[in-house]
């Protein structure tokens, strides 16, 4: 994936090239300061800033000949605001795999992976609706925006946004691996009805 103008222009910052060093390695007020060719009050200011933002942290402490100085580093925020390549990554792995196996054998292959993923998650027990609203935050937490609601015979997750949404369009067997995802999460057969097309693509039904 392509960085972003805005992501370009926030990393040619001064707040974004304390990041770029932060994510290098672990760093002081006075090494930022250096790095920066700024002044140690400049770079405190920068740093509550990110800090607020919750971009940075302080980690720990080194001592010093003086007094011992706040080490700072980033959260787990910050790193998700560079570019990841797991789309791509998982766009050619799907073609390689379609090239050298059949259709069947593929579906197969996302089902297993549906399962593995879904071993990760513990549900809390409970009837239907609450395992479905269960499942449905597992999608959301894997970038995802799921919703149970209820019809006059079904449960289902209604999709805003698709966690694979990168991929089911070139790969639609990808919806298998939701499926069977969320089979695996809440214990009953879920059907897929996802259109892959307009403002609400997904739709998972389970019977009631």
């Amino acid at each position: 994936m392509a960085p972003t103008n805005r992501n370009r222009q926030f990393f040619a910052s001064t707040r974004g090239r304390i990041i770029i060093l932060l994510r290098r390695s672990s760093r002081t007020v006075d090494e930022l300061a250096e790095a920066l060719y700024l002044t140690p009050t400049a770079v405190r200011a920068h740093l509550a800033a990110l800090e607020r933002d919750g971009l940075v942290q302080q980690h720990s402490e080194r001592r010093g000949s003086r007094k011992p100085s706040a080490v700072y580093d980033l959260t787990q925020t910050a790193e998700e605001q560079f570019p990841k390549a797991y789309g791509q990554l998982l766009d050619q792995l799907l073609k390689v795999l379609q090239r050298r196996m059949p259709p069947e054998e593929v579906e197969k292959l996302l089902r297993e992976v549906g399962r593995h993923i879904a071993a990760q998650w513990k549900l809390p027990p409970g009837e239907l609706r609450v395992r479905l609203e269960a499942a449905a935050e597992v999608l959301n937490e894997l970038g995802g925006l799921m919703e149970r609601e209820a019809g006059e015979n079904t449960f289902s997750i209604r999709g805003y946004r698709c966690p694979f949404a990168a991929l089911v369009q070139a790969h639609p067997e990808v919806c298998r691996l939701a499926e069977t995802l969320l089979s695996e999460l809440v214990g009953v057969p879920v059907q897929e009805h996802c259109l892959r097309i307009g403002p609400v693509p997904c739709r998972f039904v389970a019977p009631m």
